[in-house]
């Protein structure tokens, strides 16, 4: 618990005067294009391949492509869409079967790409909220923790009934629930301080019914990095974070949350 609560001092300390002052509009983008690099690298760990290999550098490329923002790419055309050099990725991927006489396979090709996508339209959302603005970048943030904090605390307590015990047996039915309305208090606190309409592309009364939407998804975000850790057989993701695991233990609900607030218009 000690080098837990280490790890998170020593983690916000950094974490946070980035995300607030976000220099020149800078650091927020780098940051979130090394937490997707990272992500990368663990998932092809995971999987036991070599994130020095052709596959995982243009994996890793891939993500940041997606993270950083399209002014980034002044070499591009004016009227080129980013998303059309992540697909030069995609083509170099499958182009590998060909060079390697298909014993590099599609279906092989495909696990880079979705590694890609994952942590890099993941954090991608991320930087764009910030972009947006400093108060709904904290308003996801505060969800994802509320969530985790009261999923922990109420499961702990009176968890009876397992959630989905075959992907994470210490999940219960309680904790779920305590999630949400744990994130359903933080939501309404936040909002009588920064007013939905103000802020939001909605007013505070439809945000705290897409709260309940963001910590439901938020908890499945967590379950699919306990599916994949489970399909690969280790217990952490990484190890970059001592006491916590990788970045993916991290911000695995983050992935799935910021995404699914850009979809329905938040931001």
């Amino acid at each position: 618990m000690r080098q837990r609560v280490i790890t998170a001092v020593v983690a916000l300390a950094l974490f946070l005067p980035i995300i607030y002052f976000d220099f020149g509009g800078i650091s927020v983008a780098l940051l979130g294009a090394a937490l997707a690099v990272v992500g990368v690298y663990e998932l092809f760990r995971m999987k036991g391949l070599a994130m020095l290999s052709f596959e995982g550098v243009l994996s890793g490329l891939g993500a940041v492509i997606l993270v950083l923002p399209r002014e980034w790419f002044v070499f591009l055309p004016e009227k080129t869409d980013k998303f059309m050099l992540f697909y030069l990725i995609v083509m170099l991927l499958l182009g590998i079967s060909v060079i390697s006489k298909n014993t590099y396979t599609i279906d092989e090709a495909a696990f880079p790409v979705i590694v890609s996508l994952y942590t890099g339209v993941g954090f991608e959302s991320f930087v764009h909220a910030r972009i947006e603005n400093l108060i709904i970048l904290c308003f996801g943030l505060f969800i994802v923790w509320a969530t985790d904090i009261g999923a922990y605390m109420v499961g702990r307590q009176y968890g009876k009934n397992k959630l989905w015990p075959e992907i994470s047996p210490n999940k219960t039915v309680e904790g779920a629930l305590g999630g949400i309305l744990s994130a359903v208090v933080v939501a309404a606190l936040y909002l009588a301080i920064f007013h939905g309409s103000d802020y939001f592309g909605y007013n505070s009364f439809v945000m705290i019914l897409l709260t309940i939407i963001f910590s439901i998804v938020g908890q499945f975000g967590d379950l699919v990095e306990s599916a994949i850790k489970r399909h690969y057989k280790v217990k952490d993701s990484g190890t970059i974070l001592p006491g916590h695991g990788g970045i993916l233990d991290r911000f695995d609900s983050l992935l799935f949350v910021f995404p699914i607030m850009s979809l329905l218009g938040v931001f």
